[in-house]
Protein backbone atom coordinates (compact mmCIF):
# COMPACT_ATOMS: atom_id res chain seq x y z
CA UNK A 1 0.00 0.00 0.00
CA UNK A 2 1.30 3.14 -0.92
CA UNK A 3 2.97 5.90 1.78
CA UNK A 4 -0.10 8.43 0.83
CA UNK A 5 -3.02 5.49 1.13
CA UNK A 6 -1.96 5.33 4.87
CA UNK A 7 -1.80 8.99 5.18
CA UNK A 8 -5.24 9.45 4.34
CA UNK A 9 -7.29 6.55 5.19
CA UNK A 10 -8.31 6.59 9.41
CA UNK A 11 -6.47 4.27 11.63
CA UNK A 12 -8.88 0.89 11.35
CA UNK A 13 -8.19 0.78 8.29
CA UNK A 14 -4.10 1.19 7.64
CA UNK A 15 -3.45 -2.50 8.46
CA UNK A 16 -6.14 -4.36 6.12
CA UNK A 17 -4.53 -7.58 3.92
CA UNK A 18 -2.92 -6.11 0.85
CA UNK A 19 -5.30 -7.75 -1.06
CA UNK A 20 -8.55 -6.87 0.13
CA UNK A 21 -10.41 -3.86 -1.41
CA UNK A 22 -11.35 -0.51 0.18
CA UNK A 23 -14.35 1.63 -1.04
CA UNK A 24 -16.94 4.34 0.00
CA UNK A 25 -20.31 3.52 1.16
CA UNK A 26 -21.72 5.16 -1.02
CA UNK A 27 -20.45 3.33 -3.69
CA UNK A 28 -22.03 0.18 -1.48
CA UNK A 29 -24.93 1.44 -0.60
CA UNK A 30 -28.15 3.17 -1.97
CA UNK A 31 -30.25 4.93 1.17
CA UNK A 32 -33.98 3.53 1.24
CA UNK A 33 -36.54 6.41 1.99
CA UNK A 34 -39.50 4.82 1.52
CA UNK A 35 -42.15 6.18 3.94
CA UNK A 36 -44.91 4.19 4.94
CA UNK A 37 -47.20 3.05 6.96
CA UNK A 38 -46.56 0.69 10.51
CA UNK A 39 -50.28 -0.57 9.43
CA UNK A 40 -48.82 -1.78 5.98
CA UNK A 41 -45.67 -3.22 7.12
CA UNK A 42 -45.11 -4.10 10.91
CA UNK A 43 -42.80 -2.22 12.87
CA UNK A 44 -39.10 -3.13 13.83
CA UNK A 45 -36.41 -2.17 16.62
CA UNK A 46 -33.38 -1.37 15.99
CA UNK A 47 -31.71 -2.82 19.27
CA UNK A 48 -27.93 -3.28 20.27
CA UNK A 49 -28.95 -7.60 19.31
CA UNK A 50 -29.83 -6.30 15.61
CA UNK A 51 -33.22 -5.50 13.69
CA UNK A 52 -36.10 -7.12 15.96
CA UNK A 53 -39.93 -6.91 15.55
CA UNK A 54 -40.96 -3.94 17.64
CA UNK A 55 -42.25 -5.94 21.11
CA UNK A 56 -44.88 -2.54 21.83
CA UNK A 57 -46.62 -2.24 18.87
CA UNK A 58 -48.76 0.90 20.37
CA UNK A 59 -45.87 3.19 19.99
CA UNK A 60 -46.36 5.65 17.39
CA UNK A 61 -49.66 3.69 16.25
CA UNK A 62 -50.95 7.30 14.71
CA UNK A 63 -47.82 7.81 12.61
CA UNK A 64 -49.68 7.50 9.44
CA UNK A 65 -47.42 7.18 6.55
CA UNK A 66 -44.44 8.43 8.70
CA UNK A 67 -42.03 5.45 8.80
CA UNK A 68 -38.91 4.06 6.64
CA UNK A 69 -39.61 1.15 4.93
CA UNK A 70 -37.12 -1.91 5.63
CA UNK A 71 -36.62 -5.42 3.45
CA UNK A 72 -34.95 -8.32 4.34
CA UNK A 73 -31.53 -7.26 3.36
CA UNK A 74 -31.30 -3.82 4.57
CA UNK A 75 -28.57 -2.75 6.45
CA UNK A 76 -30.26 -0.62 9.73
CA UNK A 77 -28.56 1.66 11.89
CA UNK A 78 -30.14 4.12 14.23
CA UNK A 79 -28.56 7.36 13.73
CA UNK A 80 -28.80 8.95 17.16
CA UNK A 81 -25.49 8.45 19.61
CA UNK A 82 -26.94 7.44 22.79
CA UNK A 83 -28.07 4.59 20.87
CA UNK A 84 -24.52 3.48 19.26
CA UNK A 85 -24.59 0.05 18.64
CA UNK A 86 -27.88 -0.45 17.55
CA UNK A 87 -28.33 -1.91 13.81
CA UNK A 88 -27.87 -4.96 11.98
CA UNK A 89 -29.25 -6.99 8.73
CA UNK A 90 -33.01 -7.61 8.38
CA UNK A 91 -34.69 -10.26 8.47
CA UNK A 92 -38.09 -9.23 8.37
CA UNK A 93 -39.70 -6.64 6.13
CA UNK A 94 -41.12 -3.85 8.41
CA UNK A 95 -41.06 -0.53 9.40
CA UNK A 96 -38.48 1.66 11.41
CA UNK A 97 -39.12 5.37 12.54
CA UNK A 98 -37.01 8.08 10.61
CA UNK A 99 -34.26 8.56 13.25
CA UNK A 100 -33.07 5.43 11.59
CA UNK A 101 -30.80 5.01 8.12
CA UNK A 102 -31.99 2.19 6.16
CA UNK A 103 -28.81 1.15 3.46
CA UNK A 104 -29.78 -1.28 0.42
CA UNK A 105 -26.68 -3.30 -0.58
CA UNK A 106 -25.69 -2.60 -4.36
CA UNK A 107 -23.93 -5.58 -4.52
CA UNK A 108 -23.85 -9.01 -3.94
CA UNK A 109 -22.53 -9.11 -0.61
CA UNK A 110 -22.72 -11.23 2.24
CA UNK A 111 -25.07 -9.97 3.73
CA UNK A 112 -23.66 -11.41 7.36
CA UNK A 113 -20.07 -10.18 6.65
CA UNK A 114 -22.32 -6.53 6.52
CA UNK A 115 -23.93 -7.27 9.59
CA UNK A 116 -20.52 -8.03 11.14
CA UNK A 117 -18.78 -5.31 9.82
CA UNK A 118 -20.98 -2.35 9.96
CA UNK A 119 -21.75 -3.69 13.84
CA UNK A 120 -18.12 -3.56 14.59
CA UNK A 121 -16.49 -1.42 17.12
CA UNK A 122 -14.33 0.62 14.62
CA UNK A 123 -16.89 1.17 11.93
CA UNK A 124 -19.33 2.49 15.06
CA UNK A 125 -16.61 5.16 15.99
CA UNK A 126 -16.45 6.14 12.62
CA UNK A 127 -20.27 6.24 11.92
CA UNK A 128 -20.50 8.51 14.67
CA UNK A 129 -17.39 10.67 14.34
CA UNK A 130 -18.79 11.39 11.03
CA UNK A 131 -22.01 12.91 12.33
CA UNK A 132 -22.91 16.68 13.11
CA UNK A 133 -26.46 17.28 12.95
CA UNK A 134 -28.75 17.67 16.25
CA UNK A 135 -31.52 15.90 16.94
CA UNK A 136 -33.17 15.83 20.32
CA UNK A 137 -30.73 17.41 21.27
CA UNK A 138 -29.00 14.50 20.99
CA UNK A 139 -25.64 13.71 18.07
CA UNK A 140 -26.68 12.05 15.02
CA UNK A 141 -25.34 11.26 11.48
CA UNK A 142 -27.26 11.28 8.68
CA UNK A 143 -26.41 9.27 5.42
CA UNK A 144 -25.07 12.39 3.68
CA UNK A 145 -22.41 12.52 6.35
CA UNK A 146 -21.34 8.78 6.05
CA UNK A 147 -21.39 8.32 2.57
CA UNK A 148 -17.53 8.86 2.02
CA UNK A 149 -16.66 6.54 5.00
CA UNK A 150 -14.26 3.79 3.37
CA UNK A 151 -15.11 -0.07 4.31
CA UNK A 152 -12.82 -2.66 4.14
CA UNK A 153 -14.09 -5.07 1.07
CA UNK A 154 -12.44 -8.69 1.04
CA UNK A 155 -13.14 -11.00 -1.86
CA UNK A 156 -15.86 -12.66 -1.76
CA UNK A 157 -14.91 -16.11 -0.94
CA UNK A 158 -13.12 -14.46 1.78
CA UNK A 159 -16.16 -12.69 3.15
CA UNK A 160 -17.80 -15.85 3.13
CA UNK A 161 -15.24 -17.77 5.39
CA UNK A 162 -15.23 -14.66 7.65
CA UNK A 163 -18.83 -15.07 8.84
CA UNK A 164 -18.58 -18.95 8.93
CA UNK A 165 -15.57 -18.55 11.02
CA UNK A 166 -17.54 -15.43 13.09
CA UNK A 167 -20.61 -17.39 13.07
CA UNK A 168 -18.97 -20.35 14.95
CA UNK A 169 -16.62 -18.68 17.52
CA UNK A 170 -19.79 -16.00 18.08
CA UNK A 171 -22.05 -19.04 18.83
CA UNK A 172 -19.71 -20.19 20.95
CA UNK A 173 -19.33 -17.07 23.37
CA UNK A 174 -23.12 -16.26 23.06
CA UNK A 175 -23.50 -20.02 24.55
CA UNK A 176 -21.67 -19.23 27.57
CA UNK A 177 -22.95 -15.61 27.79
CA UNK A 178 -26.61 -17.51 27.85
CA UNK A 179 -25.53 -20.02 30.63
CA UNK A 180 -24.05 -16.85 32.87
CA UNK A 181 -27.96 -15.32 32.24
CA UNK A 182 -29.35 -18.10 33.00
CA UNK A 183 -27.16 -18.69 36.40
CA UNK A 184 -28.35 -15.01 37.08
CA UNK A 185 -32.68 -15.63 36.69
CA UNK A 186 -32.04 -18.98 39.10
CA UNK A 187 -30.30 -16.61 41.65
CA UNK A 188 -33.16 -14.07 41.52
CA UNK A 189 -35.61 -17.20 41.60
CA UNK A 190 -33.61 -18.49 44.39
CA UNK A 191 -33.63 -14.85 46.51
CA UNK A 192 -37.51 -14.72 45.90
CA UNK A 193 -38.03 -17.68 47.24
CA UNK A 194 -35.88 -17.39 50.19
CA UNK A 195 -37.65 -14.38 50.59
CA UNK A 196 -41.08 -15.58 50.59
CA UNK A 197 -40.05 -18.29 52.92
CA UNK A 198 -38.71 -15.62 55.56
CA UNK A 199 -42.16 -13.71 55.32
CA UNK A 200 -44.01 -17.21 56.24
CA UNK A 201 -42.02 -18.72 58.52
CA UNK A 202 -43.39 -16.97 61.28
CA UNK A 203 -46.20 -16.95 63.40
CA UNK A 204 -48.85 -14.53 62.26
CA UNK A 205 -50.02 -11.99 64.81
CA UNK A 206 -52.10 -9.30 63.19
CA UNK A 207 -53.04 -8.93 59.34
CA UNK A 208 -54.04 -5.34 58.29
CA UNK A 209 -55.08 -3.56 55.09
CA UNK A 210 -52.04 -1.14 53.96
CA UNK A 211 -54.24 1.78 54.61
CA UNK A 212 -54.13 0.98 57.62
CA UNK A 213 -50.21 1.42 58.51
CA UNK A 214 -50.16 5.34 56.78
CA UNK A 215 -50.94 7.51 53.99
CA UNK A 216 -50.76 7.50 50.27
CA UNK A 217 -50.09 10.69 48.33
CA UNK A 218 -48.83 11.23 44.25
CA UNK A 219 -45.86 12.81 43.04
CA UNK A 220 -46.28 15.53 40.72
CA UNK A 221 -44.84 19.06 40.23
CA UNK A 222 -42.26 18.50 37.28
CA UNK A 223 -41.60 16.63 34.28
CA UNK A 224 -38.27 15.06 31.80
CA UNK A 225 -37.98 18.17 30.87
CA UNK A 226 -36.72 20.00 34.40
CA UNK A 227 -34.42 17.27 34.21
CA UNK A 228 -30.21 18.72 34.57
CA UNK A 229 -27.14 17.42 34.38
CA UNK A 230 -25.02 18.22 37.51
CA UNK A 231 -26.20 20.08 40.67
CA UNK A 232 -29.57 20.45 40.64
CA UNK A 233 -31.82 18.87 43.67
CA UNK A 234 -32.64 15.18 43.93
CA UNK A 235 -35.70 13.46 42.18
CA UNK A 236 -37.06 10.36 41.27
CA UNK A 237 -39.58 9.49 38.32
CA UNK A 238 -42.09 6.38 38.18
CA UNK A 239 -39.27 4.91 35.90
CA UNK A 240 -36.67 4.69 37.92
CA UNK A 241 -38.06 2.81 40.76
CA UNK A 242 -37.99 -0.25 38.15
CA UNK A 243 -35.31 0.18 36.32
CA UNK A 244 -32.71 2.23 38.55
CA UNK A 245 -32.94 0.96 42.12
CA UNK A 246 -33.59 -2.23 43.87
CA UNK A 247 -35.36 -2.62 47.12
CA UNK A 248 -33.74 0.39 49.12
CA UNK A 249 -31.62 3.41 48.22
CA UNK A 250 -30.10 5.83 49.79
CA UNK A 251 -28.96 7.58 46.76
CA UNK A 252 -30.88 9.43 43.62
CA UNK A 253 -29.63 9.24 40.20
CA UNK A 254 -31.76 11.91 38.94
CA UNK A 255 -31.81 16.11 39.27
CA UNK A 256 -34.13 18.54 38.66
CA UNK A 257 -34.04 22.68 38.40
CA UNK A 258 -34.85 24.50 41.48
CA UNK A 259 -38.07 25.64 40.38
CA UNK A 260 -39.12 22.49 39.30
CA UNK A 261 -37.86 21.32 42.80
CA UNK A 262 -40.06 24.32 44.93
CA UNK A 263 -43.33 23.14 42.95
CA UNK A 264 -42.68 19.27 43.52
CA UNK A 265 -44.08 16.82 46.23
CA UNK A 266 -41.55 15.50 48.13
CA UNK A 267 -40.25 12.59 49.89
CA UNK A 268 -38.23 11.92 53.22
CA UNK A 269 -36.42 9.17 54.68
CA UNK A 270 -38.33 6.34 55.29
CA UNK A 271 -40.75 6.74 53.01
CA UNK A 272 -41.64 3.67 50.23
CA UNK A 273 -42.54 4.75 46.78
CA UNK A 274 -44.00 2.98 44.22
CA UNK A 275 -44.50 3.18 40.61
CA UNK A 276 -47.75 4.03 39.49
CA UNK A 277 -47.14 3.06 35.84
CA UNK A 278 -45.27 0.63 33.60
CA UNK A 279 -45.40 -0.85 30.42
CA UNK A 280 -45.84 -4.40 32.74
CA UNK A 281 -47.55 -5.71 35.65
CA UNK A 282 -44.40 -6.56 37.08
CA UNK A 283 -43.68 -3.47 37.23
CA UNK A 284 -46.20 -1.33 38.51
CA UNK A 285 -46.82 -1.24 41.99
CA UNK A 286 -42.73 -1.96 42.26
CA UNK A 287 -41.63 -0.63 45.82
CA UNK A 288 -38.78 1.23 47.44
CA UNK A 289 -37.26 2.21 50.27
CA UNK A 290 -36.15 5.42 50.81
CA UNK A 291 -33.08 5.67 53.19
CA UNK A 292 -31.33 9.11 52.44
CA UNK A 293 -31.53 12.11 54.44
CA UNK A 294 -32.35 14.79 51.59
CA UNK A 295 -35.64 15.29 50.58
CA UNK A 296 -36.07 14.18 47.22
CA UNK A 297 -38.50 15.36 44.38
CA UNK A 298 -41.27 12.90 43.37
CA UNK A 299 -42.62 12.82 39.88
CA UNK A 300 -45.89 11.93 38.54
CA UNK A 301 -46.89 8.50 38.52
CA UNK A 302 -45.00 8.12 41.56
CA UNK A 303 -46.82 6.86 44.37
CA UNK A 304 -45.45 7.82 47.73
CA UNK A 305 -46.56 5.63 50.86
CA UNK A 306 -45.61 7.47 54.52
CA UNK A 307 -45.88 4.96 56.86
CA UNK A 308 -46.84 5.42 60.85
CA UNK A 309 -44.65 5.61 63.60
CA UNK A 310 -43.71 2.59 65.04
CA UNK A 311 -43.89 0.50 61.91
CA UNK A 312 -41.15 -1.73 60.86
CA UNK A 313 -41.04 -0.05 57.59
CA UNK A 314 -38.14 -2.52 56.05
CA UNK A 315 -40.27 -5.40 56.81
CA UNK A 316 -43.47 -4.36 54.68
CA UNK A 317 -41.15 -3.02 52.10
CA UNK A 318 -40.35 -7.16 51.75
CA UNK A 319 -44.22 -7.86 52.44
CA UNK A 320 -44.62 -5.74 49.30
CA UNK A 321 -42.40 -7.63 47.32
CA UNK A 322 -44.43 -11.22 48.32
CA UNK A 323 -46.57 -13.59 46.05
CA UNK A 324 -49.82 -12.44 47.74
CA UNK A 325 -48.80 -8.80 46.90
CA UNK A 326 -47.52 -9.13 43.71
CA UNK A 327 -50.93 -11.15 43.02
CA UNK A 328 -52.55 -7.97 44.08
CA UNK A 329 -50.70 -6.00 41.75
CA UNK A 330 -51.59 -8.29 38.56
CA UNK A 331 -55.74 -8.18 39.70
CA UNK A 332 -55.66 -4.78 40.19
CA UNK A 333 -53.68 -3.17 37.10
CA UNK A 334 -55.62 -1.74 35.12
CA UNK A 335 -54.99 -1.31 31.13
CA UNK A 336 -52.77 -3.54 28.71
CA UNK A 337 -50.51 -2.02 26.99
CA UNK A 338 -49.31 1.25 29.43
CA UNK A 339 -50.62 -0.11 32.82
CA UNK A 340 -51.65 1.79 35.75
CA UNK A 341 -52.29 0.99 39.64
CA UNK A 342 -53.93 3.36 42.37
CA UNK A 343 -52.94 3.91 45.86
CA UNK A 344 -56.87 2.67 46.75
CA UNK A 345 -55.98 -0.75 45.20
CA UNK A 346 -52.70 -0.50 46.93
CA UNK A 347 -54.14 0.16 50.22
CA UNK A 348 -56.63 -2.43 49.95
CA UNK A 349 -53.66 -5.10 49.79
CA UNK A 350 -53.81 -7.31 53.15
CA UNK A 351 -50.13 -7.80 55.15
CA UNK A 352 -49.63 -10.14 57.48
CA UNK A 353 -47.11 -9.74 60.37
CA UNK A 354 -45.50 -12.24 62.85
CA UNK A 355 -44.47 -10.14 66.84
CA UNK A 356 -41.81 -7.65 66.60
CA UNK A 357 -38.98 -9.33 67.51
CA UNK A 358 -39.52 -12.34 64.59
CA UNK A 359 -39.91 -8.74 61.91
CA UNK A 360 -36.72 -8.06 62.91
CA UNK A 361 -35.28 -11.59 62.66
CA UNK A 362 -37.08 -11.74 59.15
CA UNK A 363 -35.60 -8.48 58.20
CA UNK A 364 -32.00 -9.34 59.24
CA UNK A 365 -32.26 -12.75 56.93
CA UNK A 366 -33.68 -11.39 53.62
CA UNK A 367 -31.05 -8.45 54.06
CA UNK A 368 -28.04 -11.05 53.79
CA UNK A 369 -29.57 -13.05 51.35
CA UNK A 370 -29.90 -10.58 49.40
CA UNK A 371 -26.50 -9.17 49.67
CA UNK A 372 -25.20 -12.64 49.13
CA UNK A 373 -26.99 -12.83 45.81
CA UNK A 374 -26.05 -9.28 44.69
CA UNK A 375 -22.38 -9.85 44.92
CA UNK A 376 -22.73 -13.23 43.13
CA UNK A 377 -24.72 -11.82 39.93
CA UNK A 378 -21.50 -8.49 39.85
CA UNK A 379 -19.19 -11.15 39.49
CA UNK A 380 -21.67 -12.85 36.42
CA UNK A 381 -22.27 -9.56 35.35
CA UNK A 382 -18.79 -8.55 35.36
CA UNK A 383 -17.82 -12.07 33.51
CA UNK A 384 -20.32 -11.34 31.04
CA UNK A 385 -19.05 -8.13 30.47
CA UNK A 386 -16.08 -9.50 29.55
CA UNK A 387 -17.16 -11.94 27.52
CA UNK A 388 -18.62 -9.35 25.43
CA UNK A 389 -15.46 -7.15 25.07
CA UNK A 390 -13.96 -10.41 23.55
CA UNK A 391 -16.16 -11.12 21.18
CA UNK A 392 -16.09 -6.98 20.25
CA UNK A 393 -13.05 -7.26 19.66
CA UNK A 394 -12.87 -10.76 18.22
CA UNK A 395 -15.27 -9.13 15.25
CA UNK A 396 -13.42 -6.27 15.00
CA UNK A 397 -10.08 -8.03 14.37
CA UNK A 398 -11.40 -10.34 11.98
CA UNK A 399 -13.03 -8.17 9.73
CA UNK A 400 -10.49 -5.55 9.39
CA UNK A 401 -8.10 -8.46 8.25
CA UNK A 402 -6.18 -8.57 11.75
CA UNK A 403 -7.15 -12.12 12.53
CA UNK A 404 -6.62 -14.31 9.34
CA UNK A 405 -9.27 -16.63 9.05
CA UNK A 406 -8.79 -18.00 5.31
CA UNK A 407 -7.26 -21.53 6.16
CA UNK A 408 -9.20 -21.90 9.75
CA UNK A 409 -11.33 -25.61 9.28
CA UNK A 410 -14.67 -24.64 10.77
CA UNK A 411 -16.14 -27.18 12.79
CA UNK A 412 -19.92 -28.39 13.15
CA UNK A 413 -21.34 -26.40 15.02
CA UNK A 414 -24.94 -24.65 16.36
CA UNK A 415 -25.45 -20.87 16.13
CA UNK A 416 -26.68 -18.92 18.50
CA UNK A 417 -27.74 -15.58 19.26
CA UNK A 418 -27.54 -13.65 22.19
CA UNK A 419 -30.54 -13.21 23.61
CA UNK A 420 -31.83 -9.76 25.30
CA UNK A 421 -33.30 -11.19 28.26
CA UNK A 422 -33.43 -7.46 29.38
CA UNK A 423 -35.90 -7.10 26.77
CA UNK A 424 -34.04 -4.02 25.87
CA UNK A 425 -35.24 -2.16 22.69
CA UNK A 426 -33.80 1.24 21.74
CA UNK A 427 -36.70 2.56 19.52
CA UNK A 428 -38.02 5.76 19.91
CA UNK A 429 -39.43 7.77 17.10
CA UNK A 430 -38.30 11.29 17.03
CA UNK A 431 -39.17 13.38 13.69
CA UNK A 432 -36.18 14.19 11.56
CA UNK A 433 -36.43 17.77 10.51
CA UNK A 434 -33.83 17.22 7.82
CA UNK A 435 -35.22 14.21 6.29
CA UNK A 436 -34.04 14.06 2.81
CA UNK A 437 -31.22 16.55 3.41
CA UNK A 438 -28.23 15.68 0.70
Amino acid sequence: MSANYILNNPAWLREIPSHWDCKKIGSLFTERKVKVSDKEYPPLSVAKIGVVPQLDTAVKTDAGDNRKLVRIGDFVINSRSDRKGSCGVSELDGSVSLINIVLTPRNLWNSRYVHYLLRSQPFSEEYYRNGRGIVADLWTTRYSEMKSILLPIPPRPEQDQIVRFLDWKVASINKLIGVKQRQISTLKELMQAEIEKQLHIYSVVDTVHVKQLGTFFKGGGFSRDNLVEGGGYPAILYGDIYTQYEYKTSVITHSIDSNAYDASRKIVKSDIVMAGTGETKDEIGKSILYRGDEVVAAGGDVIVFRPNEGINVEYLLYQLYSQAALKHRYIHGKGDIIVHIYPAALGDMLISFPDEENQVKAVERIDEIIDQVKKAIASLTKEISILREFKARLVADTVTGKIHVRDVEIPEYEFSEETDLAGESDEQDYEDSTEGEE
